[in-house]
């Protein structure tokens, strides 16, 4: 299996690329950034680009693949509205634009979060829930919604994330609040592989599809 992953250095990403690297189900590891990754592996090609909202100069790093794992986003706390539906929205779109020219029986996988809801009080729901709304209508694609996940340190997570990523492991009993990193990466490989279309997945369910991963 060919993976496309997006948002590498994030906390989600980070760990989802981590993942991916050490499954043997997965060959090849394409990974769009901003700037160059700190890690090397046999298994892992990276893309710089600056421009996520156009992927004409790096079209062929959509050629080929099974899997785009879309993990980029950004706390609605870190920037203005405008800001936030250009990065939640927009870069979502042009990314699946771009996979589904270049590979259109590849599934395009965005994380969303948990309370997630186009109807909702708060505008980050809202605008999450659009964005997963036009990605099932358009592409299939398959939206999950974690919890607090379990990730990577990361610099550029919220200033509180990364204070309370030592103690969200305490959540891991309760299977609709807690999902750690390697099973949010283990969950969007099976999604992939059992080649679910078109849905959403909350947390729990995620947790269920990396307990069947047999690789």
């Amino acid at each position: 299996m060919k993976v496309l992953i997006f948002g590498a250095t994030g906390a989600a990403g980070g760990s989802v690329l981590r993942t991916c690297l050490d499954a043997p189900v997965v060959r090849e590891v394409r990974a769009v950034t901003r700037r160059p990754l700190p890690r090397m592996h046999p298994k892992l090609h990276g893309i710089v680009h600056d421009n996520f909202l156009e992927y004409g100069g790096i079209a062929g790093a959509f050629a080929g693949i099974d899997l785009c794992l879309f993990c980029l986003g950004v706390s609605a706390t870190q920037v203005s509205e405008e800001d936030y539906r250009r990065i939640t929205h927009d870069m979502t779109l042009a990314a699946a634009e771009a996979l589904h020219a270049a590979s259109p029986d590849a599934l395009f996988e965005y994380i969303t979060g948990r309370g997630t809801d186009a109807e909702g009080r708060f505008m980050w729901a809202r605008v999450k829930g659009s964005t997963e709304q036009e990605l099932i209508r358009r592409f299939g694609a398959v939206c999950l919604r974690p919890a607090a996940i379990g990730g990577e340190p990361s610099a550029s997570a919220p200033w509180y994330y990364n204070l309370i990523r030592p103690m969200l492991g305490m959540l891991s009993p309760f299977r609709s609040l807690y999902v750690s990193g390697s099973d949010l990466g283990r969950g969007m490989l099976q999604i992939g592989i059992e080649r679910i279309r078109g849905r959403v997945i909350e947390n729990p369910e995620i947790r269920e599809f990396a307990g069947r991963a047999a690789w």
